[in-house]
């Protein structure tokens, strides 16, 4: 609820899309006399073209979150996209709301992404009164306690930060500072691949309000060019609803998210996975709680150990590792490009016909459901975006505009780092590149695939098989050094002459028609 009286003047709140949380500093100390801006602005829904079930999930969560602030007595002007003389930017709904009366500072949260705080920067500038930028309490750590971190640090691996972070917060240890279970990570156990008769519980699915509703015509309206399926939309836009997805994730898909995280089958973009990255990066669910009720799912014995290892590994070790890897390597790190790849992203990436059953029901999920999990994204996606050289401003750009998930402060990292390798190694100890064997192991895409994974080169060879090697061989140069390639470079040495030659000669003609 909102303080009933204050000494001091009243202060414009602006809530950005992605800061959808009553407890962040910036709401939690709120008066009466405050008065909180919420505005959907075409500078935010087009600088990409976000998918449309982005867009919709976004509009209505804010349009929810709107209503939640004024039911606790707030104030709110909120700006509807296709309202009378909407603004057109953040800027100018704040500007508008500033003209109305008098405020004594514009306070807001520190954002996701570079492009907004240099925009929040501006305002701090130019803006008539002071703008106050409160810390986002929702991560575990601050840009600046990660920079202090990694000044204690040999090299960045998220393995040290995670076992730090655990033990920074007292997550999921003993009362020695020793990991539950005995080991830091469990990863080795989450790899077995799925079968058909395995029963994958059904995601939570939510009715259309009137508020999603309108909405949805909105989006269909102003953004039915940009790539995605819009309907059917069934995501949660609430917190109340994103609790209950939250909850059957607990329940039902929790015990065998661990044995199958890294599985992939077509058809099934969701299997044990939480589905709960949407409701977390826009604010709607807190980090904390989703880790806890992880942890006393184990306690309880209702979850094995390697499931909700894996699952907090995901929350405190990779999504704060990839946040502070971001803010650390700002600006410039989301135009690096070490391996000079520069090939357009093909329109294969866009749904356009495609022989590789992979990569086309991957691509296929994303268009339905703004959602691909991530093994998709980096295994397959990511990899054969690496493997053919595709110019990584491209691929993060379709990467941030396709997931309904992504940010920059993940997506970047995420694609630069892990996927492409374009940073050069920033925090990636080798390129993530890998052949046909993998998928085939992990999914049941090569099974109906117009190519045979177990052939190595020629027209019906998977194509995977063949990019693998040439990619290694036409990056020998930069990998020199890479000790654990050094095994791999030792196998491609030992092969015949003949098989190089037909390897390189396979790609090559592959590559020709991707141009």
């Amino acid at each position: 609820m909102p303080t009933a009286q204050s000494s001091e003047q009243p202060a414009l709140r602006l809530i950005l899309a992605d800061q959808l949380t009553l407890s962040l500093p910036a709401i939690k100390n709120a008066s009466r006399q405050d008065l909180f801006v919420m505005a959907e602005v075409m500078e935010e829904a087009q600088y990409v073209q976000h998918h449309p079930k982005k867009i919709a999930l976004l509009f209505s969560a804010m349009r929810h979150f709107a209503q939640t602030l004024s039911e606790k007595g707030f104030s709110v002007q909120y700006f509807k996209l296709d309202g009378k003389d909407a603004p057109q930017s953040l800027e100018e709904a704040i500007k508008r709301s500033l003209a109305k009366r008098g405020f004594q500072k514009v306070v807001t949260t520190f954002p996701g992404e570079w492009r907004v705080l240099k925009m929040m920067e501006k305002w701090q500038k130019e803006l008539p009164c002071p703008v106050e930028i409160c810390p986002d309490d929702r991560f575990y750590v601050t840009p600046s306690d990660f920079k202090d971190w990694e000044n204690t640090q040999k090299g960045l691996l998220m393995a040290n930060f995670y076992r730090w972070l655990r033990i920074e917060n007292n997550i999921f240890i003993t009362k020695d500072k020793k990991p539950v279970g005995g080991k830091w990570s469990f990863d080795a156990d989450n790899r077995k691949p799925f079968k058909a008769d395995i029963k994958v519980p059904s995601p939570r699915t939510f009715q259309c309000d009137d508020i999603t509703e309108s909405v949805l015509d909105l989006v269909e309206e102003k953004f039915n060019h940009h790539f995605g399926q819009l309907r059917p939309f069934n995501y949660a836009v609430t917190r109340e609803q994103a609790l209950k997805v939250l909850n059957q994730f607990i329940d039902q898909r929790l015990p065998c998210f661990g044995d199958y995280q890294d599985a992939m089958w077509q058809d099934d973009p969701w299997l044990f996975h939480s589905h709960l990255s949407f409701y977390i990066n826009c604010g709607l669910l807190l980090p904390q709680e989703c880790i806890d009720k992880a942890i006393q799912a184990y306690q309880d014995k209702k979850a094995p150990i390697n499931a909700v290892e894996g699952f907090v590994r995901q929350i405190v070790g990779w999504r704060e590792f990839i946040r502070g890897v971001y803010w650390q390597n700002m600006p410039g790190y989301t135009e690096q490009n070490k391996l000079k790849a520069s090939r357009p992203l093909p329109g294969w990436y866009w749904g356009k016909a495609c022989q590789l059953n992979c990569l086309k029901s991957c691509v296929q999920d994303t268009k339905a459901h703004a959602y691909a999990h991530h093994i998709q994204r980096l295994m397959v996606l990511g990899n054969f975006a690496l493997l053919t050289g595709i110019n990584p401003s491209e691929v993060q750009k379709w990467f941030l505009e396709v997931y309904a998930d992504a940010y920059e402060w993940v997506e970047s990292p995420n694609v630069q780092g892990m996927a492409l390798y374009a940073d050069g190694g920033v925090f990636a100890s080798k390129p993530y590149a890998a052949g046909g064997a993998y998928i085939n192991k992990m999914s049941n895409y090569c099974k109906s695939c117009h190519y045979d994974v177990k052939e190595k080169t020629g027209p019906k060879a998977c194509p995977f098989n063949y990019l693998y090697w040439d990619f290694l061989a036409r990056h020998r140069e930069e990998f020199s050094d890479n000790q654990r390639l050094a095994m791999i470079y030792r196998t491609w040495d030992k092969m015949d002459a003949s098989k190089q030659e037909a390897t390189r000669q396979s790609a090559a003609i592959f590559l020709k028609q991707l141009d």
